[in-house]
């Protein structure tokens, strides 16, 4: 997102703002087709993002017109639904401008199933080298263990500074002479940090294959393949237009497909096998990593979902969310107590320069301490807010913003006690919190939105003592 969006005068508000204004159709669409988000006031697009009316009309019209089976058959009706399959492969290539002679499509439960797909197969081996940002989601960070299992070097590259970035520097030392696999996130999911894609091409340049985590970016950016080239790239197709969920897909170069070896084989990866003869041989193309059924009753809304996007145009989601962050980060920045002290700390940047719609803050309490984060779980959610909190899956980017010491870290004498009470482990690294809070924009996010949370925090928090009465234990992450 451009620096340009950060600049506010005295009192401006995004109603007398011309670039705000220029998303108005975003607010005629949401009146239209998001009614059930009336009375709601949604901040957590970075979990998921929201169906319209549309996208469930269409559905229903799908499967009450016409009778679809099981693929993997050349009957009329897995036939019809191998169309709508291979119709949508072709709708997601499009959508990142990825040629169909480079990349293929391969449809996975989530982007968890699809890093999975990467880590068992990987080529992984002594002499090989796995490269992990600091920045990255535990359905990313699990890849470690498929290649410490097969005597990978792993390494890790944690973020630095008050904007928890992964210095450039640092990343360039890590990608040392051994060749492996670099994995990094487009978008943080903590911080909303916007990595750069230009690493893509370092990492090849090193000899590396690239896996990037793309799935809090693309649901309000632009990720042009033909252009960055990533070797493999997880998405959860409910983050970047609300339905279906339990779609995701692994979009892999081909080369980089004819590289990975799979552990296993099962229904429908295979072109020929054989119980007696022990032997089995894999089908040549995507399909070969699609274990069993796949979800052929869901898949084609993909497609419909995508052309929904194209529709609205990604650029001009991609300006509502910028300018709404900027809004956001804004107001939160002039919340205080009585006196004068800060009432929200935020994570990250605190400008829109290369950052997405993700914003993690802890609320403070007159005397700067922070307040726990499940009273604001508790308060958000009985006031119809609906935020995140906690450590969001991702470690890296927590232990960077809390400061947490690599030492403290591997204190096995810590980590022992810990395991036993999460909240023991928190008071063993002085911790005076479990998580952060994270409010995230979206596609049909407005001022209202944020307005409503910000005024909510002021009021419940402003110069009183939080009620921590009732709070549930805490979750692992």
């Amino acid at each position: 997102m451009s620096a340009s969006t950060d600049s506010w005068a005295a009192g401006a508000t995004p109603g007398t703002d011309a670039e705000y204004a220029s998303t108005g159709r975003l607010d005629e669409l949401r009146a239209a087709e998001y009614r059930h988000l009336d009375g709601q006031a949604y901040l957590d697009y970075t979990g998921a993002g929201v169906a319209a009316d549309a996208q469930i009309r269409a559905h229903a019209r799908r499967l009450a017109g016409h009778c679809y089976g099981n693929p993997h058959s050349e009957n009329p009706t897995s036939s019809a639904s191998t169309e709508l399959v291979e119709r949508t492969r072709a709708a997601i290539l499009r959508f990142f401008n990825a040629s169909p002679d480079e990349y293929a499509v391969v449809f996975t439960a989530n982007a968890t199933g699809a890093c999975r797909l990467v880590g068992e197969a990987y080529p992984f081996g002594r002499g090989s080298r796995l490269v992990l940002t600091g920045d990255n989601h535990n359905s990313v960070n699990g890849i470690r263990e498929f290649a410490r299992a097969r005597g990978a070097q792993v390494v890790g590259v944690p973020v630095r500074g008050a904007d928890l970035r992964v210095p450039e520097d640092d990343l360039r030392g890590a990608l040392g002479r051994r060749r492996g696999l670099l994995v990094y996130p487009a978008q943080s999911n903590f911080t909303g940090v916007q990595h750069p894609l230009e690493w893509i091409a370092l990492a090849h340049a090193r000899g590396y294959d690239v896996l990037l985590d793309a799935a809090a970016f693309v649901p309000a950016n632009r990720l042009d393949l033909g252009r960055t080239r990533p070797d493999f790239v997880p998405v959860s197709w409910y983050k970047v237009f609300g339905y279906p969920t339990g779609v995701g897909a692994l979009v892999a170069r081909r080369a980089a497909l004819a590289r990975l070896r799979r552990p296993w084989f099962a229904g429908g990866t295979i072109q020929a096998v054989s119980a007696l003869g022990g032997w089995h041989v894999l089908a040549r193309d995507e399909t070969a990593f699609e274990d069993g059924t796949l979800n052929f009753l869901s898949i084609p809304d993909v497609e419909f979902g995508i052309r929904w996007i194209e529709d609205i145009g990604i650029d001009l989601i991609h300006r509502r969310v910028a300018r709404l962050t900027s809004w956001l980060l804004h107001r939160l920045a002039g919340l205080r107590h009585a006196e004068g002290s800060p009432m929200v700390r935020v994570y990250g940047p605190a400008g829109t320069d290369r950052r997405g719609g993700t914003v993690a803050f802890n609320v403070l309490d007159s005397r700067g301490r922070i307040v726990d984060e499940r009273i604001i779980a508790r308060d958000t959610a009985a006031a119809g807010i609906s935020v995140r909190t906690g450590c969001f899956c991702n470690p890296g980017a927590g232990e960077g913003a809390f400061r947490i010491s690599e030492r403290a870290l591997r204190d096995r004498r810590t980590l022992r006690r810990g395991m036993r009470n999460l909240d023991e482990y928190l008071d063993l690294l002085h911790l005076p919190s479990g998580g952060a809070v994270r409010a995230s924009l979206g596609l049909v996010s407005n001022v209202a939105d944020v307005e409503r949370l910000v005024r909510f925090l002021q009021e419940t928090y402003g110069d009183r003592e939080p009620d921590a009465r009732g709070l549930r234990p805490r979750e692992r992450c």
